[in-house]
Order: C-alpha cells, then structure tokens, then sequence
C-alpha cells in the first residue's frame, strides 16, 4: 500500500467499514480481460479471517467463471464524498472507505443456506428471515474465503 498513512489495520474499523458498505465487486478472470460484477453481500470476521458471502443464479456468467478459475479479486467502499478543490482543480479529492483483496470462490453446502441468507438479509437491515425450500433451492450461494485484504480510509 502506498498510502500507509490512510491504511486501516484495526479488525474492529475494518469490520465498521465492510458493516456500512452496500455492494461487492467481484473480479473474475474470463481469460481475456477481467470481468468485474456488482452483488449483494455480507461477511463474517472470524479473527483476523475474513469470508464473503454472495448470492446468484446456478448459471450465467459469474458462475460459469467461478467454477473455471475460482481464483477472485474483491472491493466495496463506502464514506464517498467528494472533497472540492480550492482555486487550482488538480486539489480536489475524495474522501472513502475501502476493502480489497484476493480470494478463492466457491459454493456453500445447501444446510448452510438458510443461516447465510438470513446473515444477507441483517446486513441490509432486514429481519424477515423465513424463506421457503424453494427459495433456497433457486439460489446458489458462494463464499470467498479472503487470502489477502487490506482496508483504506480517506477522511474529511
């Protein structure tokens, strides 16, 4: 990191920072370029451990991607707020939170459905947890068990 000045290592902001943000950004490699998608998520810090969970269809893109090369890049942030210049333009800037990192994809076992989904559902602030068998069948859930992440943050 080149901004060690801006790096966050404290677990407990990191778990602040990734608490308050709203989507994942997934980077999956399609062989020629990267292939980055937008998705709802939540997370689990166990430690120092970080594990992402998203959800999607059992087809498509993303998880034709996952299951040949299950190797993915992550971000999410949160705080943006544009931070205007003075009278030279090249002096704005912005302020955020940020997690990236590396990780391994794959998906969850079909009983662990119901406790991630219901894990989805409280980190956008939604109790309503009851969700029909099938439901859970329609859905595929993936976990990204983090190799690498570090935290970043630009204040006011």
């Amino acid at each position: 990191m080149r901004r060690k000045d801006r790096e966050v290592t404290n677990i407990g902001e990191i778990r602040e920072i990734l608490s308050s943000a709203r989507v994942l950004r997934i980077a999956m490699n399609d062989g020629k370029a990267p292939y980055i998608v937008p998705v709802n998520f939540c997370f689990e810090l166990d430690g120092e451990q970080l594990t992402l969970y998203f959800h999607g269809a059992a087809q498509g893109k993303k998880h034709d991607l996952i299951a040949q090369n299950p190797n993915v890049g992550f971000e999410t942030d949160t705080g943006s707020l544009i931070l205007p210049s003075d009278e030279w333009g090249c002096t704005a800037s912005y302020a955020y939170e940020s997690v990236i990192g590396t990780g391994v994809a794959e998906t969850i076992e079909e009983s662990e459905k119901p406790r991630i989904l219901a894990l989805l559902m409280h980190h956008y602030g939604i109790d309503n947890t009851n969700f029909s068998p099938a439901q859970i069948q329609a859905v595929t859930v993936y976990r990204i068990i983090a190799e690498t992440y570090s935290a970043k943050r630009r204040p006011l």
